[in-house]
């Protein structure tokens, strides 16, 4: 099953996905866990670039290329095989960030970046997607706490993450059966708990791996 987590800066999806991993690890499911951009030795270079903040003047199509460079090489490199092998796949990031960031926040083509995306994945899309919620005000204001990384894109305008924010959010309401919303505002262990309750009622709806 490859289940990834998106949703905007600061939502805690890096902290989730360590904890759920951790979980279906306790629960006997062979697991990997995976980030992007990065994952493998070229996408952390990759990563490097992107998230430079000297780097302002990047090119919105330079930026989506350079994601689906480093997420081409995860899905060759990390997620396919995995998946080969009947293992679990937790992703922190996919391509969903893309049509998020650069298609809703930076106002490109929508049509044009799925063919890329297309391309980039060889047409991999996720079992299950959870979207952790939160208002950019109150994710910025989190990592900004929390003395995390505050790379190229933390550094855009409010208006540029409501934009990221809208965009899962619609994109989450396309795909219903996929996508699963989860209030992301709410304590670690709130957050946590949720989201190994939706995974055990999709699991008990047919969509879980088979019982060890």
């Amino acid at each position: 099953m490859f289940i990834t987590l998106e949703g905007p800066d600061g939502s805690g999806k890096t902290t989730q996905a360590r904890l759920l991993a951790g979980w279906l690890q306790e629960q006997g499911y062979p697991v990997v866990l995976a980030r992007e951009p990065g994952g493998t030795a070229i996408g952390e270079r990759i990563r490097e670039v992107l998230h430079d903040p000297t780097h302002t003047g990047m090119a919105p199509w330079a930026e989506v290329f350079l994601y689906c460079a480093a997420r081409a090489q995860l899905v060759a490199e990390v997620i396919r095989p995995a998946l080969a092998a009947g293992q679990t796949v937790l992703c922190d990031r996919y391509a969903d960030s893309t049509l998020a960031y650069q298609g809703y926040g930076r106002g490109l083509d929508l049509e044009a970046l799925q063919r890329v995306l297309s391309l980039a994945t060889g047409g991999l899309t996720p079992d299950l997607t959870f979207c952790l919620d939160i208002s950019p005000e109150e994710g910025l204001a989190r990592r900004q706490r929390g003395g995390e990384e505050w790379n190229r894109l933390d550094r855009e305008t409010v208006e540029f993450h409501r934009r990221v924010r809208a965009g899962y959010l619609e994109l989450a309401g396309r795909e219903p059966r996929r996508w699963i919303v989860v209030d992301a505002a709410r304590p670690v262990e709130a957050v946590q708990a949720d989201l190994r309750a939706l995974l055990r009622a999709r699991w008990t709806g047919g969509g879980a791996p088979p019982a060890l």
